[in-house]
């Protein structure tokens, strides 16, 4: 197992400071009965920039990319560049779904995949804190899982998740398409190559979390089934 560059927006986020602390975590111990461990570094995405930019150490780096942000520097070669420079063109994917006759708009939904080497499975959604809901700062916005869908409401979005992915050849990996309704009507939003802050719901509620589920999609470990914990 080669060692692991993180790249995040920001490392003084507390979010992206949580988010990296579990990854971590899940990334040592899957690998600590491993007579030497792998190593984990971070990096902000404008300090990457930067060394791709000067043919620093990170620009030929044989390390294993694990991006929790869009923000890439356009020479950064890795396997996953395709998904993530489809993902960054949000106008582009909307254009494909209103293409195959989906509703276009924004959302506070998210669906996570976890799209594995054997298929994909579907997480519980994770939606906004209702008292902050409306809230335009990010940092303060909390989220919640699971959020409760009949089964109407779940095939249509089960079958967006899978066609999109296939469309885009997507690799494995967990995903969270964001999305949200028009009255009845499935509204798609945009999609996220990786877990983003919204997976932090995830934490202490579905086992595996959404970041464990990651780590385990890109280094290939099985993942049996997504449990939501009792709650109180």
């Amino acid at each position: 197992m080669p060692d692991v560059l993180i790249v995040v927006e920001s490392v003084h986020s507390e979010v992206t400071a949580q988010m990296i602390s579990v990854l971590k975590a899940a990334m040592l111990s899957k690998h600590q009965s491993e007579t030497a461990c792998i190593r984990v570094d971070v990096i902000s995405s404008a300090d990457l920039a930067a060394d791709v930019l000067s043919g620093g150490k990170w620009a030929s780096s044989d390390h294993l990319l694990c991006p929790l942000t869009l923000h890439l520097p356009p020479a950064l070669s890795f396997p996953a560049q395709a998904i993530y420079s489809a993902c960054r063109d949000v106008a582009g994917l909307r254009q494909q779904l209103a293409a195959w006759q989906y509703a276009i708009g924004s959302g506070n939904f998210w669906l996570p995949i976890a799209l594995t080497a054997k298929g994909p499975l579907y997480a519980e959604v994770i939606g906004l804190a209702s008292e902050i809901a409306a809230s335009a700062d990010l940092s303060k916005r909390r989220y919640t899982q699971p959020v409760h869908l009949n089964d109407a409401q779940r095939q249509p979005l089960y079958a967006l998740g899978q066609r999109l992915l296939r469309s885009l050849s997507a690799p494995p990996a967990v995903y969270l398409m964001q999305f949200g309704w028009q009255g009845n009507t499935l509204c798609f939003d945009r999609l996220f190559p990786f877990p983003a802050a919204p997976a932090i719901a995830s934490l202490k509620v579905q086992t595996p979390d959404l970041l464990a589920c990651h780590w385990a999609c890109l280094s290939s470990q099985p993942i049996v089934d997504l449990v939501i914990d009792q709650l109180d």
